[in-house]
């Protein structure tokens, strides 16, 4: 899946996986009123075999199919 990691201004270390191509307009309002500005910060393959940082590739998969996106919020201390 193509997708596109954008970083999100009013939440710190909180990024939004998004299919590409995908108009940002086609998000939940809400969604982009509680994210702020979004910032490109990478394009991605991911596959379930892809090794992500944070999250579990087949999770992030099946969000963004069932959702619309993914949303990687802040670690928990």
């Amino acid at each position: 899946m193509q997708c596109e990691i954008y970083k999100c201004s009013k939440k710190d270390q909180t990024y939004l996986y998004v299919p590409k191509p995908i108009d940002q307009d086609e998000l939940p309002e809400a969604l982009l009123d509680v994210l702020g500005t979004l910032s490109l910060v990478m394009e991605l393959e991911i596959t379930v075999e892809t090794k992500l940082a944070r999250e579990e590739a087949k999770e992030v998969i099946n969000e963004i199919k069932s959702k619309g996106f993914y949303l990687q919020m802040p670690p928990k201390i």
